[in-house]
């Protein structure tokens, strides 16, 4: 049977967390909820999946693999009372990788108001540095979440409310060593399509966002064309990486741990993988590695997972 990529999902963005009620309770906070959780007591670990769920939410009500924009916390049993573990997040040396996750917002001064009356920590807040459009709090974790607009910040410089039903978990954005090769893997292998490109050639490195469905509508004051989306993949390639050999980043999966993965939900598991092994992609796990025979995980040229699991929307199989 015949695979159509036109129908995958850029599904969900996996980390670890120390604590989950407190992780938990961090992203709620963003709006987000709590729309299913695994239980794994055996191997003494639980998954939570979060995304935004109101009415006014793009994928409201769906079943979870049948979304995009959704984030996967991982707790481990007993690392919330261990005062020695800690996450790497991914933006400081060696574990550099994995750069953040990004949620966008109405009104981005009022959004960013109010996480700081919240308490949130900030990693950069609106007026800090050059660029005044965007901002960067800090997770419980010291994980990275890059707050944009959906409005051009002129805008929205004079409001005062924000709906948090309004938001969306735009993207997830890994640094890569080589564009052309891993623009070529996940168009052509993953089949996404490229759907903006911006070039930044003072500071040194260009950013590609890919992801599923429709094309991107360029607008006519060249507002970010993609900020209303939700399960986009941002590749970040800063300049001349590509040329050291002995280049890598950190996928966070080895010492120390952090970024677990991203994954993509598809329309026949069975197909997709098939595909897959045609396309001769390097595999962390076949469908029919281990015990669990409902995902599998495929390895970018970076060397960072990418879990596939079927669309339980599209062809019932796992039931969870």
């Amino acid at each position: 049977m015949a695979t159509n990529t036109s129908s995958y999902k850029l599904n969900h963005s996996m980390i670890r967390v120390k604590d989950p009620k407190v992780s938990v309770k961090f992203y709620e906070l963003l709006g987000m909820k709590l729309i299913n959780k695994i239980e794994n007591k055996d191997a003494r670990f639980d998954l939570y999946f979060l995304a935004y769920d109101t009415p006014k939410a793009v994928n409201h009500g769906n079943h979870w693999t049948d979304r995009e924009g959704l984030i996967e916390l991982t707790h481990n049993y007993g690392t919330e009372n261990d005062p020695n573990y800690k996450i790497v997040n991914g933006n400081s040396e060696p574990h550099r990788g994995f750069g953040h996750t990004c949620i966008s917002v109405d009104n981005i001064q009022a959004a960013c108001k109010r996480l700081e009356d919240a308490g949130v920590k900030f990693q950069k807040k609106l007026a800090d540095g050059k660029m005044h459009h965007i901002a960067f709090a800090l997770d419980p974790d010291s994980y990275w979440v890059e707050i944009i607009g959906q409005k051009p910040v002129e805008e929205t410089k004079s409001v005062t409310e924000t709906d948090v039903e309004t938001y969306r978990m735009n993207h997830t954005m890994i640094r890569i060593k080589d564009p052309e090769i891993s623009l070529k893997f996940y168009q052509d292998v993953m089949g996404m399509d490229l759907k903006r490109v911006t070039e930044r050639t003072a500071g040194g490195f260009n950013l590609y966002f890919l992801g599923y469905g429709p094309p991107a509508v360029q607008s006519a004051n060249g507002h970010n064309p993609v900020a209303d989306r939700e399960g986009l993949l941002e590749l970040t390639w800063n300049y001349g990486t590509e040329k050291d050999p002995n280049f890598k980043y950190h996928d966070g999966n080895a010492e120390r741990q952090g970024f677990g993965h991203i994954c993509i939900s598809v329309d026949d598991l069975d197909a997709a993988c098939a595909r897959f092994e045609e396309k001769k992609v390097n595999w962390k796990k076949r469908l029919t590695d281990g015990r669990m025979k409902n995902i599998a995980f495929v390895l970018d040229p970076d060397g960072y997972w990418i879990e596939v699991v079927q669309n339980e929307k599209l062809k019932n199989r796992s039931n969870w």
